[in-house]
């Protein structure tokens, strides 16, 4: 490799959020790439925020920045006497799944906590916290008792067989809940971590009776999913548990021990700690990496007793990382970390979240690394290698395509998402029907008339080609919670002024940061 191109790789210095960028285009693209090549992280953060607004349910507020959506789903709940308004649509339909809403809000709730800093710095810290409020408020309403949580508003599969605007959807809202005879411990202590995690993001914004409500409510739902054990299933075929519900307990536990210090999370994470196993994916099924990361955390804060979870998380790096000689995760030609081919990038920002946590905590910590068989990586050669992921999700790969719809002057266009794709029900106010959007909207190769800024979609193949094909759905479907992933990473990355060290060798830097 030249010289020249090395010095290039190894400068990684962020750009502030007022760096040079490209000429956006005049429908909504801005951002690009700024004066050392690397993206405009405060506005790829700022719109990355922007999309939760572009998904919300509900009576939308006054200060709604996403226009082109309107109230929707104002009577959900009503058929049991339970106001289950609000949250988020997960995707691209219009179902309301409460499992994978949970763990989007938890994501939100960690990037706050761990990078609230560099969000405020950006102008974003509020709309963040608006965004984790949303997402609580609803999981609030849905635990309406001790051993009562609502985790699903709609008919998925009536729902996938329209395609409608959330103002006009006429398919059953179906309700779904597990009870004391009818657990899901996943649920349950999914929406136990993302209260917790709420509530430590949330603690210092000056509002105590919510952040009791918040507190109060994780605890009893972590008391639900334990007492109560058994696997969350009623949202198959759309978020089935294949992990089983340990992973979830071990998370929630986690949060629970950071948010009150209470000896009682920190005895469960330590006497079932042999329950946690190395993985090579973190995602709305499997939290063990994300329960190993929070372990890890109290551990070399001195808490010796939970070695076992750094160690495993250890191995996560490891699958991870190209060139440690225990690589299960491949990365494309272009760089990019590939789990599966089906919206791939949900894997792909949750990896870069823990990489980017972890690698501020070894630093901080003094600890030289993570040793693996064939290479040992500093804290700084994990987190370039976590932005060279963000790099690529914003435009620096083969294709030159940001992957984040809005940012940039190339993004996809046919994002397969029913709201984007069919005029805003405030330019074309008529009713659009659940037929007519699958024969007029769905399959035009027109561009969606509602641009979603921030919305980041399943992404490339293993080849890093991309058809932006709206019938696509394993490519071009965003997600709650690849948003909320890439919310800290972003941040992590925005915040990062090191560079790496000029005596690593040249092959490994170049098999760890893309050229693109």
């Amino acid at each position: 490799m030249a010289a020249g191109m090395v010095a290039t790789m190894v400068l990684l210095t962020c750009l502030a959020a007022g760096g040079l960028v490209v000429g956006a285009e005049e429908d909504g693209g801005g951002g690009g790439l700024g004066r050392l090549g690397s993206p405009d992280y405060g506005d790829a953060l700022a719109k990355a925020i922007l999309f939760f607004e572009g998904q919300r349910s509900g009576r939308l507020p006054a200060n709604q920045r996403a226009t082109w959506r309107g109230d929707s789903a104002l009577t959900d709940g009503r058929e049991e006497n339970v106001n289950l308004t609000g949250g988020y649509y997960d995707a691209g339909d219009n179902v309301k799944f409460g499992y994978p809403m949970a763990f989007t809000v938890t994501l939100l709730g960690w990037s706050a906590v761990e990078y609230g800093a560099a969000v405020a710095a950006a102008g974003e810290l509020g709309n963040l916290r608006a965004a984790i409020r949303w997402g609580a408020d609803f999981l609030l309403r849905a635990h309406s008792s001790p051993t009562t949580l609502y985790t699903q508003v709609g008919d998925g599969n009536a729902d996938h067989q329209c395609w409608e605007r959330p103002e006009d959807m006429d398919t059953p809202r179906t309700l779904y809940k597990i009870t004391a005879d009818s657990p899901g411990s996943e649920a349950a202590a999914e929406a136990s971590a993302a209260l917790a995690a709420a509530y430590v993001a949330l603690k210092d914004d000056g509002d105590t009776a919510f952040s009791s409500r918040l507190l109060a409510a994780s605890r009893s739902l972590f008391d639900f999913a334990n007492n109560y054990r058994g696997s969350f299933q009623s949202s198959c075929p759309f978020y089935c548990s294949y992990s089983g519900f340990q992973d979830e307990l071990l998370w929630a536990s986690a949060w629970l021990f950071k948010a009150t210090r209470d000896a009682k999370y920190l005895d469960f994470l330590t006497n079932n700690q042999g329950s946690s196993n190395p993985v090579n994916e973190f995602s709305w099924d499997n939290k063990y990496a994300g329960a190993q990361m929070l372990a890890a955390q109290e551990y070399l804060g001195g808490r010796t007793q939970l070695a076992r979870y750094k160690d495993n998380l250890d191995s996560f790096v490891c699958a991870l990382m190209p060139n440690s000689g225990n690589v299960q995760i491949r990365t494309t030609p272009g760089g990019l970390l590939f789990t599966r081919d089906s919206v791939n990038l949900q894997y792909t920002t949750t990896a870069t979240l823990i990489l980017s946590i972890y690698s501020k905590v070894l630093k901080s910590s003094g600890s030289s690394g993570v040793r693996c068989s064939a290479a040992t990586f500093s804290p700084n050669q994990i987190s370039s290698f976590a932005t060279s992921q963000v790099d690529y999700i914003l435009g620096k790969n083969p294709l030159g395509m940001s992957y984040m719809v809005g940012f940039s002057t190339k993004f996809p266009r046919r994002i397969h998402h029913r709201g984007s794709s069919i005029p805003s029900i405030k330019v074309l106010s008529r009713k659009v029907t659940c037929k007519e959007g699958f024969s007029s909207w769905l399959p035009t190769s027109d561009r969606n008339p509602n641009i979603h800024v921030g919305a980041i979609v399943g992404g490339p193949d293993g080849n890093d080609q991309f058809s932006d094909n709206r019938g696509d759905s394993s490519h071009s479907e965003p997600a709650t919670y690849i948003n909320a992933a890439f919310v800290g990473a972003c941040a992590a990355a925005m915040g990062q002024k090191q560079v790496v060290k000029l005596e690593e060798p040249a092959d490994n830097l170049e098999s760890m940061v893309s050229t693109y």
